[in-house]
């Protein structure tokens, strides 16, 4: 196997599990782009989508990366399978012996994690296969992933997950989900530090997905005609931001000092300096949202949940002050 190109990760080895659309895909194109070789990993293939229905293959990703001048290979995996996962990761051992990235970023627009309402109204016909494909996938994959980097005692594992506080929209079951992932990154970073390897959570602001932006019926062309419906999608990121916010943090050698925090694609952003693919530094933690062109329940529930964690985190604050006066003592 040929080794990747020039660029701060020049001779690096990627996985992006997910790498078939929206953060996943873009993530994937600038590790590409930063020259590492880039594994493109999920299950649509040309000839044999997903159950999603989309039209997004991970050979179209390989073949974008390709196109921008870096390297990648396109290998179908279901990450909630265990063996293909084992699979993968023996391949990228025997053919590179070793792994320096991996990013989870499977099953972020799972269709069965859509509902909205109240926990008391949630159907959970699908609960299992959600929790499967959504949650177990990346312990799944980090499980395997995480003996290559610990031999080498370097490595960086990304979570990517949805908002940068301790909160998540949607149903229960996809909050549960996005909030696990936080909580996921969390635990692995305590573990692998000794080995040299970190872990960190990392969320896209408004993210003009290939969902997204049908969903507002414009293209990446035109995108900015639909801040004629929403205003706030004015302050939007094409999902190579976030994906030079993961490759920002792969390259950097003090990456350990980060590990397991939350990160997101703005606040990287400001840190180490890159742009969005037109040029613009998206800053959706600036915004100041207009809340008129919101639905009426989700501003109550964005009221209500800021409030409760802000007593969560207070309380959270005291219960660790008190913990590691212990451990000194």
């Amino acid at each position: 196997m040929a080794a990747a190109g020039s660029g701060p990760l020049a001779g690096q080895i990627a996985v992006v599990a997910g790498a078939t659309r929206g953060a996943g895909r873009g993530i994937a194109r600038a590790l590409g782009e930063a020259g590492a070789l880039v594994y493109c990993t999920g299950r649509s293939v040309r000839g044999a989508p997903s159950p999603y229905g989309r039209p997004e293959t991970i050979d179209e990703t390989a073949e974008m990366i390709a196109a921008g001048g870096g390297k990648a290979v396109a290998v179908r995996v279901d990450h909630a399978s265990e063996p293909e996962v084992q699979a993968l990761v023996a391949r990228i051992d025997r053919d590179h012996g070793r792994l320096d990235v991996l990013v989870n970023s499977i099953a972020g627009e799972e269709p069965m994690m859509r509902m909205y309402g109240s926990f008391w109204q949630t159907d959970l016909a699908n609960a299992d296969a959600i929790l499967r494909q959504s949650l177990v996938s990346h312990i799944i994959t980090s499980k395997h992933a995480a003996p290559l980097m610990i031999r080498a005692r370097r490595g960086l594992i990304v979570e990517v997950t949805e908002n940068d506080i301790m909160m998540a929209g949607g149903n229960p079951l996809s909050q549960a989900v996005k909030l696990a992932l936080k909580g996921l990154a969390l635990n692995m970073a305590a573990e692998l530090k000794p080995h040299g390897v970190a872990a960190v959570a990392v969320t896209p602001g408004f993210l003009r997905s290939e969902t997204m932006l049908e969903r507002f019926g414009v293209t990446e062309a035109n995108w900015r005609d639909a801040g004629k419906t929403d205003v706030n999608f004015l302050e939007s990121e094409s999902p190579l931001y976030v994906g030079r916010a993961v490759a920002a943090l792969a390259a950097d050698e003090r990456v350990l000092e980060r590990t397991g925090q939350l990160f997101s694609s703005w606040e990287l952003a400001r840190h180490y300096g890159f742009t969005d693919a037109d040029g613009r530094r998206p800053d959706w933690g600036a915004l100041v949202i207009d809340f008129s062109r919101l639905p009426a329940w989700l501003v109550e529930y964005m009221r209500n949940g800021a409030q409760i964690q802000l007593q969560w985190l207070d309380a959270v604050t005291q219960r660790t002050r008190r913990f590691l006066a212990q451990l000194k003592n």
